[in-house]
Parts: C-alpha cells; sequence; structure tokens
C-alpha cells in the first residue's frame, strides 16, 4: 500500500493531517530547513541564559520559580523535572492518540518556540515512522498543558521507561537537559490530538446527516420548502445556508406534494440545528488548525530578538471552548435525528403499519431503535457538560485556573461512536420506510447512490428479529470514507424473506 507523504514544517499542518499520520495513512518528513533553525537556535538560548534569569532553566517550575537552579545541579536538572512531571494514572492512552501526540509535538517544536536538541525531533520522528510508542496514561492534564503524558514521552526518549511496539531495534536513548525538559512538557499535544481525531471522524459523520435526512423526508415526502434559497438569504447563517444548499442539491431531481402544511420540527429545523453543529465544527477546525502549529513553550524562545518571553500560552482555553461548543452541538442534531426516527415509525406521518413492522399483529418491527437510539442519545447529553465549567487552584496559588480542555477532548472522542449510531438508526428506519412504500430517491444523484448503497447492505426483511447487526452494518457504512461505501461489508446475520 502507497503511502503519502507530510512533511512537518510547523507551519501548515491540518487536523486532518494529524489523524492520517496517527493512523498510518500517510508518512512524514521533517522539514530540513525548520530542523536546521531549531538547531541553531541553542547557541542562542545559551546567551539569553547567561545574562538572565529564564524560567524552568535557571529556576525551578510553578510555585518554585523564585527558587535558582545552581550550577552544580544544572545537569540533572532535566531529567528530575521530567520525573517529577511523569506521574500519570489511569488508562493507557489508545495508540492511534498516542501516535496523534506525538506527531502534534513534534510538528509544534518545528515551529522554533524552543531550543530543544534536534536528536529530540529526529528521535520522535524515528519512533513514529517505525511504529514505537511511549506508554502514556490518560489521567493527568487539566488543560494548561498535558504534563504528565509529556513527561512520560522523555522519559522513554531517555530511556528510563520503554518503548512499546514496533520493528527494529527501539530508538537509542538520548541524554535529555534542561533544554529539551521543560519544552518538551509546555504543550497540551495530547488534548490537541485526541481533538484532530475526534475532529476528523466527526466531519465525516456530519456530513452524512443530510444524506440520512434527505432519506427521511423523500419517505414521508415532507417538505422542501424550510432549504429554500429564500428563507437562508434573510438570515445568512453559514451553517444553515451550508445545509439547506446541501438538501437542496441532494433533493433536487424530487417532485411530490407534501401532505402537510408543514413538517415536525426534526425536518423543518435542521437547517438552523444541524448547521449550528456544522458552525461549531469548523470553528474547532480553525483552533486545532492554530494549536497543531503553536508555538507554546514557556518560556518561549525569540530568536530574531535574542530573548525568552514568559506567558501563557499554553492554556488551552479556545480549545476547551471550542470542544464543549461543538459537543452542545452535536447533542442538538442527534436529538433531531431521534425526532425523525419516531416520525418514521408513526403510521399518521407514513401510512404504514406501527414501527414500519409487518402485518401480523402485534409485530414491534423497529421498535427498540427508538430504545437504544434514546439511550445513546443520553450518553451524548452527559458527554456535553461544558468542561469549561471546572476550576482549580494548584501549585501554591500561583495557577489559579484551569481549561480543562483535556477532559473535553475525551468527551469530544467518547461522543464520535454514540452519535454514530443515533444516526444509524435513523439510516436503518428510513431505508426501510422507502422500502415498504415502494419509494427510491428521485435521478441518480448522490442521494440515490448513498440509499443503493445502503439498501445492499441492510436486511431488507420486515420480519421482527434482532436489529443489532442492522444498526451496526448502517453505522459501519456511515464511518467509512464516501469513496469506500462499496467495500462496508455486512455482517453476517440469518435472514427472512
Amino acid at each position: 500500500m502507497t503511502h503519502s507523504q507530510i512533511i512537518l514544517d510547523g507551519r501548515s499542518l491540518s487536523a486532518a493531517q494529524v489523524s492520517a499520520l496517527a493512523r498510518g495513512h500517510a508518512q512524514l518528513l521533517l522539514d530540513t530547513k525548520a530542523r536546521e533553525q531549531v538547531r541553531e537556535a541553542r547557541q542562542i538560548a545559551e546567551r539569553i541564559t547567561g545574562r538572565r534569569r529564564v524560567y524552568g532553566y535557571t529556576t525551578g517550575v510553578g510555585a518554585n520559580r523564585t527558587a535558582s537552579v545552581p550550577d552544580s545541579t544544572v545537569d540533572t536538572f532535566g531529567m528530575r523535572l521530567l520525573r517529577s512531571h511523569s506521574g500519570g494514572i489511569g488508562p493507557v492512552v489508545p495508540d492511534e492518540q498516542t501516535r496523534a501526540m506525538l506527531t502534534v509535538r513534534l510538528n509544534q517544536l518545528l515551529r522554533g518556540g524552543a531550543a530543544v536538541d534536534v536528536a529530540v525531533l529526529d528521535r520522535i520522528s524515528e519512533a513514529l515512522s517505525r511504529g514505537y510508542l511511549p506508554t502514556v496514561h490518560a489521567l493527568g492534564a487539566i488543560g494548561t498543558g498535558d504534563l504528565s503524558a509529556l513527561g512520560e514521552l522523555g522519559l522513554t526518549l531517555a530511556g528510563e521507561l520503554p518503548w512499546r511496539g514496533g520493528s527494529g531495534p527501539a530508538p537509542e536513548p538520548l541524554t535529555l537537559t534542561r533544554w529539551d525538559a521543560l519544552p518538551l512538557m509546555s504543550s497540551g499535544a495530547l488534548t490537541i490530538g485526541q481533538s484532530a481525531l475526534a475532529a476528523t471522524d466527526l466531519g465525516l459523520l456530519l456530513d452524512q446527516v443530510p444524506l440520512v435526512a434527505a432519506l427521511t423526508l423523500t419517505a414521508l415526502h415532507g417538505s422542501t420548502e424550510p432549504y429554500a434559497e429564500y428563507v437562508h438569504e434573510l438570515r445568512p447563517h453559514a451553517g444553515a445556508q451550508r445545509l439547506a444548499a446541501r438538501m437542496r442539491e441532494l433533493l433536487a431531481p424530487a417532485a411530490w406534494d407534501s401532505p402537510l402544511v408543514q413538517d415536525p420540527f426534526g425536518l423543518r429545523c435542521l437547517p438552523q440545528v444541524h448547521g449550528a453543529a456544522l458552525d461549531a465544527w469548523s470553528a474547532l477546525d480553525h483552533v486545532l488548525t492554530v494549536e497543531i502549529n503553536a508555538g507554546v513553550e514557556n518560556p518561549l524562545l525569540n530568536v530574531d530578538a535574542e530573548d525568552y518571553h514568559h506567558h501563557g500560552g499554553f492554556h488551552l482555553a479556545q480549545l476547551g471552548l471550542a470542544l464543549d461548543q461543538l459537543r452542545l452541538a452535536l447533542l442538538s442534531t442527534a436529538a433531531l435525528s431521534t425526532t425523525r426516527l419516531g416520525i418514521l415509525l408513526e403510521p399518521a406521518f407514513t401510512t404504514l403499519p406501527p414501527f414500519l413492522a409487518d402485518a401480523d399483529h402485534g409485530s414491534s418491527g423497529l421498535m427498540i431503535t427508538e430504545y437504544v437510539a434514546q439511550s445513546a442519545l443520553a450518553e451524548l447529553r452527559g458527554a456535553a457538560q461544558p468542561a469549561s465549567l471546572g476550576h482549580a487552584v494548584i501549585s501554591r496559588g500561583v495557577e489559579e485556573h484551569a481549561s480543562f480542555a483535556s477532559t473535553g477532548a475525551r468527551r469530544l472522542l467518547e461522543s464520535v461512536e454514540h452519535f454514530k449510531l443515533v444516526l444509524a438508526c435513523e439510516l436503518v428506519a428510513a431505508v426501510r420506510a422507502l422500502r415498504m412504500r415502494g419509494l427510491f430517491p428521485a435521478g441518480d444523484g448522490e442521494l440515490r447512490g448513498f440509499y443503493d448503497r445502503a439498501a445492499q447492505l441492510l436486511d431488507p426483511s420486515v420480519a421482527d428479529r434482532n436489529l443489532t447487526a442492522d444498526v451496526e452494518t448502517a453505522a459501519a457504512m456511515l464511518a467509512a470514507p464516501r469513496e469506500l461505501h462499496w467495500t462496508v461489508k455486512a455482517p453476517q446475520k440469518a435472514s427472512e424473506y
């Protein structure tokens, strides 16, 4: 399999590229100019610390910022920092999230805000290329830097903790100094990498929502008036306009008279609700682009001015708020999907048997899908609690605020699967309703192709049976890149014809 190559230069990496590298879909290269600039920065950094106090290089950290590091211990100070800050707890971070962390941190270091040894860059690149990972624990950050996770990376680079996985000889241990320790840890790279993975997956799923909703609208012969261009010209929110335009494109060949003057909110308010989710996703993607390519080290080296700036750029307030916004918006989009599911199971809207069941008296049909969709929605509701409501005062009171973006990123990762399952339940019901009514999306465009793929994969039987495989098959289709939809295989299941 041929992989594309992505060059890390500290300035141009996207969230989607982070995901591709973390999942082994691309190979990384280091920009030679950016690498050389990091190498040249060391002499400048040494001159600065020779004339002034610099946090974390000539002083302690946190509340120990006023304590000077004597010359007699400066050579061991870096390793002491890494050891003392590496105490993460909880479950081990999954491999692809760890690879995303390494990718983000490597790219940030290439931006030039620190004078780390270029061997650090080379070892991280080598580890990523050969599949070696540090063991990183999930808990230890509060949105002001992933200190414990990156401390564990530092000890692994130094040979005090073992690499895991990989092929061939493990990366050789490095001698890490004060020039490497604090800069290496001074980032939210794990949080940013996790957010990039979640945003990539949700971007795909959010793009599927109009397709699923358009199938539902076709099955119900609902109104297309809510998507009229005129409606959204007079209230021009970008996400709503984008959603409405997509629905107009998908439904352009349709020609039917809607039986209702206006539809329930699940269809009528889709541009407003899902449009907000699209805007929230775009906002997160923008923040991630900034963070992935940011110089965040504190203190931050300014090569041109030959000085260090002490600052709070490690604080992930922007990211934390963007994560909270997307989880809240995702909840509303998912809730609207469950309302459309309920409409599909209601004879007053479909003229079909209750729950899209067969003709046998008392058959339950898709009744259980409402239960399981609401169960998944409840998980989304729990995850939507804003993490930025948290507060912390630590390090003897000198660090008195936190974004808890790290918690928000984990909650967004958890939300991906639950959102996908909610949408899958609607897809199963929409396809069954279309089949039972003998309807097809008009034309031969994208919506018809989407329906044909779903109809190929989903069991056509309406007999009462276990529906787990149906929902899982629909979820797998929704998660697959569009060009791979035809290759998604349905799980083995019993069929009744």
